[in-house]
């Protein structure tokens, strides 16, 4: 298996970005850039054997400047909503960016790890960033040290290890944002995809979108997908939380969670054949249908737009660090953090 590498552009302050693509030999091949940890490309076959790029991205680093709808970045310490943008850790309250109304998303826009420059370390197969954050930064506690391996196997997957250490109590609830179609990252709406979530609950939100607390039961609703079904089928139908979220922009709580690695949603794209699986260690399973995506010009001048692609972020519950209900996310000198997502490709 070969890793190569080519420049990718300069940051604003003129910092060289480099690019890095790991093939596998069998048409399957990521390509990783040191800025952000970001995943910009990822060809797959389809079931004629013709490649295609199935990630929504830009094709040098001057997009991912903005990038503010973080495709493919890898979005730490903290992924997702906030509420009031604060959390209390043995009595300490910590203010962040409240960047999404009163929320806390995602971290910060600006200094979030999607936009920093990582160290990169080629392997065989992989390619392994690591990233130091002082503490305080972003008003988050905790000298971290941060580390993110991107491996491509033989199996046409594409794992994504995720490390972090901290001096102090901390909250890490990391997760990976691309945006996939499967049809081709130029291929127009996602909502013909066929998508199944190994979840007989989900998440319900408030209007701010922050969960309310409760699992609620899919059954009967337009958020059952646990056999395959149409992502197009039920989107705009009437439903409040389907309004909150634009369509799907929900947590999952997946069945059978236990710590160790299994399948937590199936996609398949019926033109080209091609289908993902996801696999996580996590509780929770973000899928988000993209309808916020604003209109903009992507890889190869194509336009992107509403539902061009749809995300499945493995990771804790939103908001876990203020409802007690949910996850245990403060990790710190006695409990390091760590976890997998797998994303396996076939036809």
């Amino acid at each position: 298996m070969a890793i190569t590498t080519k420049n990718f552009g300069k940051t604003q302050d003129g910092k060289e970005v480099t690019l890095y693509t790991i093939t596998n030999g069998k048409g399957f091949t990521a390509e990783v850039t040191d800025f952000g940890a970001i995943l910009v490309n990822l060809f797959v076959p389809d079931k004629a054997g013709t490649s295609a790029d199935v990630v929504l991205g830009y094709d040098s680093v001057e997009g991912y400047l903005a990038n503010g709808c973080f495709f493919g970045a890898t979005i730490g310490p903290s992924a997702n909503r906030i509420d009031q943008a604060c959390f209390t850790i043995d009595g300490k309250t910590y203010q962040l960016a409240a960047n999404d109304g009163t929320n806390n998303l995602h971290s910060d826009d600006d200094n979030g790890y999607h936009k920093r420059i990582w160290n990169a370390a080629p392997k065989d197969n992989s390619v392994v960033f690591t990233l130091a954050d002082s503490d305080g930064s972003m008003g988050f506690p905790g000298n971290k040290n941060v580390q993110v391996t991107y491996t491509v196997t033989d199996d046409n997957e594409l794992q994504i290890a995720y490390e972090v250490t901290s001096d102090q109590k901390t909250l890490i609830n990391m997760t990976n944002h691309s945006y996939f179609n499967l049809a081709g990252h130029d291929s127009g709406s996602i909502e013909g995809h066929r998508l199944s979530i190994h979840a007989s609950h989900y998440t319900p939100i408030f209007e701010r979108l922050i969960p309310t607390g409760e699992l609620a039961d899919v059954t009967g609703t337009p958020f059952d997908f646990r056999t395959m079904k149409v992502i197009g089928e039920d989107i705009n139908q009437d439903n409040v939380q389907l309004g909150y979220g634009q369509g799907y922009d929900h947590n999952y709580a997946l069945d059978g969670f236990d710590g160790t690695i299994q399948k937590a949603a199936s996609v398949e794209e019926p033109t080209t054949g091609r289908k993902m699986d996801v696999y996580t260690d996590q509780p929770g399973l973000q899928f988000y249908a993209g309808s916020c995506i604003t209109p903009q010009t992507g890889k190869g001048g194509a336009a992107y737009g509403k539902r061009s692609g749809l995300c499945l972020e493995t990771q804790c519950f939103p908001d876990a660090v203020n409802q007690p209900q949910f996850q245990d996310v403060i990790y710190g000198p006695e409990r390091p953090y760590k976890t997998t997502t797998i994303y396996k490709f076939y036809n």
